[in-house]
């Protein structure tokens, strides 16, 4: 399931324009395919870091929705990877993101 999340993260954004919306709102899930910059920017405690936090967060608590979730969540857990509510991230970026993530589980994005 990483893999897969993996290799659909890289195909959405090869698959944009650079200044697009949608690639502005993956920004925090960078964190998830390179572990080193999650755990540098977890140092920081950086906004990036935050904002993905609030997206695991907000994913756990939405679980039941987006059933193909529960087993990304543990796969993150996996990589003490785990969410955190620091609300700097607003609902319907969260909501966004997290069908994003969705469709990738869905295997949208593979190629």
């Amino acid at each position: 399931m990483y893999r897969i999340f993996c290799e659909s993260y890289k195909n959405f954004v090869n698959s944009l324009d650079e200044n697009s919306y949608r690639l502005k709102i993956a920004k925090p899930l960078e964190l998830v395919i390179d572990i080193n910059k999650y755990i540098e920017e977890e140092k920081k405690q950086s906004e990036v870091y935050k904002r993905l936090n609030d997206l695991i967060f907000y994913m756990q608590e939405n679980v039941y929705r987006f059933p193909r979730i529960k087993a990304f969540l543990w796969t993150l857990s996996s990589r003490n990877i785990k969410g955190k509510k620091y609300n700097v991230s607003n609902i319907e970026e969260l909501e966004e993101q997290t069908k994003l993530i969705n469709s990738f589980l869905k295997l949208a994005y593979w190629y």
